[in-house]
């Protein structure tokens, strides 16, 4: 069987339509190498196992192996398909396991040394978060984090610091209900063993050598002291990254408004820096008729453009959006240092390749889907010959040419706002509606008037004449919040979609990549995906009833449509949790206590709801007292749900469910829909290292419960 093998009478039309179709897509089958690579991943995350992972890799090893046996091109795309699959489950596999750390078994609190991995200051809330490597400890985890009060801090400290510190440390922590942020997992490829909180002040033993301090600190410092509040914030992560000086009102303007993607460094910032370089070394050079003449000033300016752009991915602490966009930059140098075209799908699915491959994690987080997407959906809207025929430059008016660039820019904006929508739904349970709108003006004026003023500050306080090129800034970045607030603060601003099921954002990812990677007619059939998954989110219906794995915090949809928190005293962090998982504002999550369809005690609540023709009543206690026996028996007996953080006495028989400490050690957080009578857990059958983790379970100490 092989160039000379025909099928059988009949398929060999479909087959012969099968290889033509290929062949016309043979320029657009590199750009799939990123996306099998990618599904790999995904069933990784997906199955359950190693067993699972294995028959995986078996299976796409197969589809290789009769891509060997097929003849023509559909045969060689079969076994560039199945090896691609084999490597992305093979990657992300070996990549789970080569960063396995043992985690800290139980909260405790510990006394210790550490010596100072990366220093960030969330400045905004008054903390500095230190990673630390604790020294000579078997007790602890070998990599943790902790957050410090801003006045517990000693001065001059960097990494490479040796501290001594009491804090107290928990595991990291998992989703707090189904579909929340599950930082465990991103712990788990980041190395921390450990999170918590500094108990008083720290002793620094020893101090960072001086060729470690840290630049990005300094220089974040440096910009918060020029520019006050949010201003400098924003500064600040336009420089190094650093977004913890903004206040969290102005971080949520920016979210709400699609302005998000303005502070993490991605990009449009290393376009910038890349593209400012080249400019400053091109004119430089060019003021030299000798070097003018003899070299190549285009590819100099290159090389300094390629300089500015790791330099700067090293400044602002190398995260993954950076490192992609260095990355693509690079290429696009390389293009043009070999006269090819700049910008194309295959330079992003190059990009895209070399970060799966490194941190083959990074698919799983919103940051590498917002930025890979947002890059190929420009790139793919410019590529298009309809697009090149309306927008491209010619001769014409200065008129004429500001509206079909401001409509260029319009209907990108829209499209990158569509396209990312289904992301930020899936990931954050909400989205900007008038993003393309807002990031008309906003991307204009961070590019071309923000980001060059602040350099042109920072140049200038090197000569002490940096203060009139703040206050310009301060005024940039004022007009900057203006746009996000008002957009942020318009009626119907921001979308809200509780619930996505996996398999509905599935279908809309292989519908989007179909309609966006392939050129001929065949790339409608994308459409039947995408709007069916479209639809699919659309109607699936958000829950009736959150609990958070620990049972203390219960949020209710009641009668009216809107959510009622079971404690007065939620936190911040739990009401806007509960308020995105519910599809609600956090600041309309009212108090069950003080609604006259609930009775509520200090101890105990008991409600009633009804859904779907039917009364459903809900029991949850509100404190760690204790409830009479026998009034608790009773009342479980008359409820279809109860919820405890504590454990319920055997004879608490509730009709339906019992959410005691003892069931929600075993499920994690439960979402509940009534109406279908639909229960969802954190924990489902899966066996990722990150839910059965080595430990490591320090001893108490007889005084104080201090690890020693």
């Amino acid at each position: 069987m092989g160039a000379g093998w025909r099928f059988p009478k009949g398929p060999p039309t479909v087959w012969g339509a099968l290889e033509r179709w290929l062949e016309a897509e043979r320029g657009q089958l590199p750009l799939w190498f990123p996306v099998l690579f990618g599904a790999g991943i995904t069933g990784w995350f997906v199955l359950a196992d190693a067993w699972q992972w294995s028959g995986f890799i078996v299976a796409a090893l197969g589809l290789a192996t009769g891509g060997v046996v097929l003849p023509g091109r559909p045969g060689r795309v079969l076994l560039l398909a199945g090896l691609l699959l084999a490597m992305g489950c093979g990657a992300i596999w070996w990549r789970a396991e080569s960063v396995r750390a043992p985690v800290l078994a139980r909260p405790q609190v510990a006394t210790f040394e550490a010596e100072v991995l990366r220093l960030e200051s969330l400045t905004a809330r008054g903390l500095v978060r230190l990673t630390l490597a604790p020294r000579a400890r078997r007790d602890l985890p070998p990599r943790l984090r902790v957050n410090v009060d801003v006045g517990d801090m000693p001065e001059g400290l960097g990494p490479g610091a040796r501290l001594a510190l009491r804090a107290r440390l928990v595991p990291p922590p998992g989703p707090s209900v189904p579909g929340a942020y599950d930082f465990r997992r991103v712990a788990w490829f980041e190395g921390l063993g450990a999170t918590g909180k500094a108990l008083g002040r720290v002793t620094v033993r020893r101090a960072p050598p001086t060729a470690r301090q840290d630049l990005r600190a300094a220089l974040s410092s440096h910009i918060e002291s020029r520019l006050p509040g949010s201003a400098g914030g924003i500064a600040s992560a336009l420089a190094t990254g650093d977004e913890g000086a903004i206040r969290e009102e102005d971080s949520e303007a920016m979210r709400r408004a699609g302005l998000a993607h303005l502070l993490s460094v991605s990009g449009l910032h290393v376009t910038a820096v890349t593209g400012a370089a080249m400019l400053v070394v091109l004119r430089l050079l060019a003021l030299s008729p000798w070097l003018a003449l003899r070299i190549r000033l285009p590819l100099v300016a290159a090389g300094a453009g390629a300089l500015a752009a790791i330099g700067y991915t090293w400044l602002t602490g190398g995260q993954v959006p950076t490192i992609r966009s260095c990355v693509a930059a690079l290429l696009v140098l390389v293009a043009l240092s070999l006269g090819r075209e700049a910008l194309t799908l295959r330079l992003v699915a190059a990009g895209a390749m070399v970060v799966l491959m490194l941190w083959p994690e990074a698919l799983a987080g919103p940051s590498f889907q917002l930025s890979f997407t947002a890059v190929a959906a420009i790139v793919a809207l410019h590529e298009s010959p309809h697009m090149r025929r309306r927008f491209e430059a010619r001769e014409e008016g200065l008129a004429r040419r500001i509206a079909r660039e401001a409509g260029s820019l319009l209907l990108t904006g829209i499209l990158v706002e569509l396209a990312l929508t289904p992301i930020g739904l899936f990931h954050f349970h909400k989205g900007g509606v008038y993003g393309a709108v807002a990031n008309i003006a906003a991307i204009p004026l961070t590019t071309f008037v923000v980001m060059p003023l602040e350099a042109l500050a920072l140049a200038a306080d090197l000569v002490g004449a940096g203060a009139p090129f703040w206050w310009l800034t301060g005024k940039a970045m004022a007009l900057l919040l203006w746009i996000a607030h008002t957009v942020a603060s318009a009626p119907g601003s921001v979308g809200a979609l509780p619930v996505m099921p996996a398999s509905a954002f599935a279908c809309m990812v292989v519908g989007g990549l179909w309609l966006g990677l392939w050129r001929t007619r065949a790339r409608i059939a994308g459409l039947v995906p995408l709007l069916a998954g479209a639809a699919w989110a659309l109607a699936t219906p958000g829950p009736d009833l959150l609990v958070t794995g620990d049972g203390r915090h219960v949020a209710l949809r009641m009668a009216d449509g809107g959510f009622a928190l079971l404690r007065d005293r939620a936190g911040d962090f739990t009401r806007q949790m509960l308020g995105e998982n519910g599809g609600v504002e956090a600041d309309a999550l009212s108090p069950l206590a003080g609604r006259s369809d609930a009775r509520c005690s200090p101890d105990l609540c008991v409600t009633d709801v009804l859904r779907a023709g039917r009364l459903w009543r809900i029991a949850a206690t509100r404190s760690a007292y204790p409830v009479a026996w026998r009034e608790l028996v009773t009342v479980c007996a008359s409820s279809d749900v109860v919820i405890s953080e504590r454990r319920l006495p055997r004879a608490c028989h509730p009709r339906w469910l019992r959410l005691d400490r003892t069931t929600l050690e075993r499920t994690g957080g439960v979402s509940i829909d009534f109406g279908r009578g639909a229960l969802r857990t954190v924990r489902g059958a899966g066996h990722h290292p990150w839910l059965d983790p080595p430990t490591v379970q320090p001893p108490f100490s007889a005084a104080k419960g201090d690890i020693r």
